[in-house]
């Protein structure tokens, strides 16, 4: 799933969106036999609500809502209000609520403001993080990634494009 805006006069940020969204495209194309979904929210879209999946997901939006995915990338001058789970972590944008993950990077341009459960913790210089940081050895359980639909049937919700 691959949100984007009209073509038109591309900005910085557009142009970068789009570098983006070619290198999650070309990842995906390329990858081996485990091959796993890439998706991004786009710099012009906002998005209420639970977003899970099995892959990577790369946010240069606004989310506030709960997202689970397997490798998760708060890009510069995204914000994210809400609860994280992945297995990866990047955080160049601003991020207000709970983290869960194994490995978390916190970019120079990074802003949390709430608690971090993780395996392993890197801070870049010039990043702020207020609130309490927690190791743990599996900060999360893959299998928690797989969430239900909340209709109790055990079907993982994905981040599969509507058509």
């Amino acid at each position: 799933m691959v949100f984007a805006k009209a073509k038109g006069d591309e900005s910085h940020s557009d142009q970068v969106t789009a570098s983006a969204q070619e290198a999650i495209r070309r990842l995906t194309r390329d990858g081996d036999a485990s091959q796993q979904e890439a998706s991004s929210i786009s710099s012009g879209l906002s998005i209420v609500g639970k977003i899970t999946g099995h892959g990577a997901l790369t946010i240069f939006g606004h989310v506030d809502g709960e997202v689970r995915a397997s490798s998760v990338v708060i890009a510069k001058g995204a914000q994210m209000v809400g609860d994280i789970v992945a297995e990866e972590l990047t955080i160049n944008g601003h991020v207000k609520g709970t983290l869960h993950a194994n490995r978390v990077k916190i970019g120079g341009t990074g802003v949390v403001e709430g608690d971090i459960f993780h395996r392993t913790l890197a801070i870049e210089e010039n990043a702020r993080f207020e609130g309490m940081s927690r190791r743990n050895e599996n900060a999360i359980d893959m299998q928690s990634l797989a969430q239900t639909n909340g209709k109790g049937n055990g079907t993982p919700v994905s981040l599969k494009p509507v058509s």
